[in-house]
């Protein structure tokens, strides 16, 4: 049975025993008066943002070694010009102007050095675009199978086409 404090109704003994109750469960400040529901962020159920995606190459698994066909040719990247652009020496002997296809624009990162698949273009000698990078591994299996020339130089870097870099001097300094 209830009891009843003075000056309070039967009526408001639902009311009382609610206040009760959220002082208990702590919906209630001390004063009996009602808290505003708490609204909570929901929690992140994703794997992460942009970064997840630019992180390690943990999808590089075994794939098959591809060949050239007619109209493509292979080559390796003398240059970075930006831009979705490089320059590339081509195996048949030409330089060409190449173009990153935009299905290999920031998921597959091309760099000076590497070895590239490119397809020639029937009405631009001079222009080419990029349709595969090989990764070091296959560069050496397509040198193996005679593809690309012994002479091609794998994981290098920066070709030097042009004499760049430390030279013999062409003059002596006498001292003073």
């Amino acid at each position: 049975e209830l009891i009843f404090k003075e000056g309070e109704r039967p009526a408001a003994a639902g009311q009382a025993r609610e206040r009760a109750s959220e002082r208990a469960s702590g919906r209630a400040d001390a004063q009996g008066q009602r808290q505003q529901p708490v609204s909570r962020m929901p929690k992140n159920k994703g794997k992460g943002g942009k970064n997840r995606r630019r992180g390690k190459n943990e999808g590089e698994e075994k794939r098959e070694l591809i060949f050239k066909e007619d109209g493509q040719e292979y080559a390796q990247v003398i240059r970075m010009l930006g831009n979705g652009r490089l320059e590339a020496m081509c195996f048949d002997g030409s330089k060409r102007l190449c173009h990153i296809r935009g299905k290999m624009r920031k998921k597959v990162w091309v760099a000076a050095g590497d070895i590239i698949l490119v397809g020639l273009r029937d009405y631009q000698d001079a222009k080419a675009d990029v349709i595969l990078k090989y990764n070091p591994d296959e560069a050496r299996n397509l040198k193996a199978y005679k593809e690309i020339p012994d002479t091609a130089k794998i994981n290098e870097g920066a070709i030097n086409d042009e004499d760049e870099g430390e030279e013999e001097c062409a003059f002596t300094f006498d001292e003073i």
